[in-house]
């Protein structure tokens, strides 16, 4: 039989190289499992979820007035298109960050080789990350989490970057690298980049200052030199410009804003969310007019006098508000308060609507005559004692020279003419909202201005003035309605007030023939000071434009030595005079029910001239009553009056002096019912502590007067 070979017996474990395979399967497995990189949103998704930390305020013509943060995580601006870059950018970044970015697939396998050849030679590593795994590590932080870098993290960036790539193309992945990407200090995205550093948008950035953004990439917080460095080794050559651009865009001396910071109260006031843009009715040029007016007079009365200001400029036509400034910093100690927003007293400048209201019911003319003398009335607090701004009196004066030299006492006499209501309601109606209790409230110093009004409302309420007694809502917005005028003063009244405001010569008594007042054009203006010299105002109007100025110190401290024009006069001149830079204004048109008479004054009040009337109330003479003429009355005490004897002074010098006006020849004085002497004589009495009853008696017998008074 024949020999075939002997079999081999089978051997123990002969399935475990079939093992030997299942093993690196699984583990391969595993691997690809927890590698598993978290879901990307596609490009569009990014873009329309991009939100900008910083909202924005522009002028009517689309000049960037003001940016304002709304969002204090980090500081984005808005979302760059690539086509919106400029070309030397994308090339930088690229080169700086990946050079193969256009040829691979999300990672590149040349450098991840190049990086493992140098740790295994103790050489320092190159980086192998790509501009799309870096993207991958924005869009998903967990894939970047500091302290947690490691291969399995670095895994997991290849494979999002690699997700990245089958659904976004290469611009797309660019543009959002260069729009997610941070940058110096809390910038990010490169519109946050380029503003901060070098005040510009992406588009207009220059070779150089491209080199130096993509240098910040590896490093954003590197000092300017370590940057430069990077730069110019990108540009490979001598690279001096680099070096200059780099230590002023980001040295520590630079100042460098994203906004012009021209209306930040305005931007707080109208915005507050992110990402808005809200179009305003300012004009950025007249803007910064107001502010440089308004800055060099604060530096120049110094911050020991006046910290604070505000100014609001408006077009009498439209009612736009073409400036709006709520401060100006410097000194400020209260810097974010809007002082154009703030409640203020309003001084004199309430005065010509209180004129206006007299001369167009009748009870004035402009050439009537008020007394400008002591004057004291009771009230439920007390006596009130109006004082003029420079404690003298001028005895007979005309309703003119009195509204145009803001005399008080005057004005309080036209107060008790019209009636506390009848002025409370009409300042309501010319848009003062803060006057909300009735006219008692306010009482007599309501002619000087005790009221709260905003700077404002102070601009449009003359801007009525200025369109012949109409009022309308300013606007601050385009969007604003622009409402219909609605009369509130009679336009006779409105004009004739206003032809007083303009008056130099009436003015002159008061504030000089050459005042700040006085501009080489026809303009109306009022200026006022408030209690204890808080608040200083100037508001006048030309045929075309209304312009309101206040200063003070907005912690509600008096000023010192700041009167009206001294202080907001020469910010006002200055803008108006800015303003009609290319021509003078027309002066307002007489209305029909308006005459011009000329009229003389007895006994050489004023001097001659022509005077305006309402049709039918002009006369060619005018003159103070005489004393016959005048109710005979008991001046003072006036009833209500509580006297205090002092035990320090001598008693026969706290003696009471009886004042007595009008037409008193044969009158009597009684004291208590006893006979003190005839009422001309202006008897010095000493009633003792109580209360007294002083009577005024006509040659009958018969009582005229009586006044009630206390001693104590």
């Amino acid at each position: 039989m024949g020999i075939g070979p002997t079999p081999t017996p089978p051997l123990k474990g002969r399935g475990f190289p079939k093992l030997l395979w299942i093993v690196p399967l699984a583990l391969a497995a595993l691997l690809y499992i927890a590698t598993w990189p978290p879901i990307t949103p596609d490009f569009r998704t990014v873009r329309a979820t991009w939100h900008p930390t910083e909202a924005w305020l522009y002028d009517r013509n689309g000049l960037l007035l003001d940016s304002m943060r709304v969002d204090f995580s980090r500081r984005r601006l808005g979302w760059v298109p690539l086509g919106e870059t400029a070309p030397a950018l994308a090339k930088a970044v690229i080169a700086a960050e990946d050079r193969r970015f256009r040829e691979h697939g999300g990672v590149d396998w040349l450098a991840v080789a190049g990086s493992i050849r140098d740790r295994l030679s103790g050489r320092r590593a190159r980086g192998a990350s790509t501009i799309t795994m870096q993207l991958a590590a924005f869009l998903s932080p967990d894939l970047a989490r500091p302290g947690s870098r490691n291969y399995w993290q670095k895994a997991r960036q290849m494979r999002g970057a690699m997700a990245i790539e089958h659904r976004w193309s290469k611009d797309e992945i660019l543009e959002a690298y260069l729009n997610l990407a941070g940058f110096r200090g809390e910038a990010q995205g490169i519109m946050a980049a380029s503003e901060q550093m070098f005040g510009k948008p992406p588009a207009r950035l220059s070779r150089d200052e491209a080199l130096l953004i993509a240098a910040l990439l590896p490093d954003p917080q590197a000092p300017p030199e370590r940057v430069a460095r990077r730069a110019c080794a990108m540009r490979r050559g001598d690279c001096p410009a680099i070096k200059a651009i780099a230590a002023t865009a980001l040295g520590s001396a630079r100042r460098l804003r994203i906004d012009p910071e021209l209306a930040p109260h305005l931007a707080q006031r109208l915005i507050d969310k992110p990402g808005m843009r809200v179009t305003t009715t300012l004009d950025a040029p007249i803007q910064r007019i107001a502010i440089t007016a308004l800055s060099r007079q604060l530096i120049g009365l110094g911050d020991q006098r006046a910290r604070d200001g505000a100014v609001i400029v408006l077009d009498n036509a439209t009612g736009d508000t073409l400036a709006y400034v709520g401060g100006v910093g410097g000194g400020s100690t209260a810097a974010a308060v809007d002082g154009a927003n703030a409640p203020r007293q309003a001084g004199s400048t309430l005065k010509p609507f209180l004129y206006a209201a007299a001369i167009e019911r009748g009870y004035l003319t402009a050439a009537s005559i008020l007394d400008d003398s002591p004057v004291q009335l009771d009230t439920a607090s007390g006596l009130y004692i109006p004082q003029n701004y420079d404690r003298s009196f001028r005895g007979p004066v005309s309703a003119r020279s009195a509204l145009a030299a803001s005399l008080n006492v005057p004005a309080v006499r036209t107060l008790l003419l019209v009636g506390v209501n009848a002025f409370r309601d009409r300042l309501w109606d010319l848009g003062y909202a803060g006057l909300t209790e009735d006219g008692d409230y306010y009482g007599f110093s309501l002619a000087l201005g005790s009221a709260e009004v905003t700077l404002a409302e102070q601009a449009n309420a003359y801007r009525a003035l200025a369109n012949g007694g109409r009022w309308s809502a300013a606007r601050l917005r385009p969007s604003d309605a622009q409402q219909p005028l609605r009369p509130v003063i009679s336009p006779a009244g409105a004009w004739i007030t206003a032809d007083i405001l303009s008056d130099p010569g009436a003015r002159a008594g008061t504030f000089g023939l050459d005042s700040a007042l006085r501009l080489p054009f026809w303009a109306a203006v009022k200026t006022g000071t408030s209690k204890a010299m808080r608040d200083n105002w100037c508001v006048g109007f030309s045929s075309r434009f209304t312009v309101a100025v206040w200063i003070g110190n907005l912690e509600g401290d008096s000023m010192r030595a700041v009167s009206g024009t001294s202080g907001a006069a020469p910010v006002w001149r200055e803008i108006m005079l800015a303003l009609h830079r290319t021509g003078a204004p027309p002066r307002p048109a007489k209305p029909h029910d308006v005459e011009s008479r000329t009229v003389r004054f007895a006994s050489a009040i004023e001097p001659p001239r022509t005077e305006y009337f309402l049709r039918g109330t002009a006369q060619p003479v005018f003159g103070a009553a005489p004393p016959e003429a005048r109710r005979a009355r008991i001046a003072s005490p006036v009833s209500g009056s509580i006297y205090a004897l002092d035990p320090d002074i001598p008693i026969d010098r706290q003696r009471i002096r009886i004042l007595v006006s009008g037409a008193v020849a044969g009158h009597r004085l009684l004291l208590d019912r006893k006979d003190i002497g005839p009422a001309g004589a202006q008897p010095l009495v000493l009633p003792g502590p109580g209360a007294h009853r002083l009577v005024l008696a006509d040659p009958v017998g018969r009582t005229v007067d009586q006044v009630l008074f206390t001693v104590r």
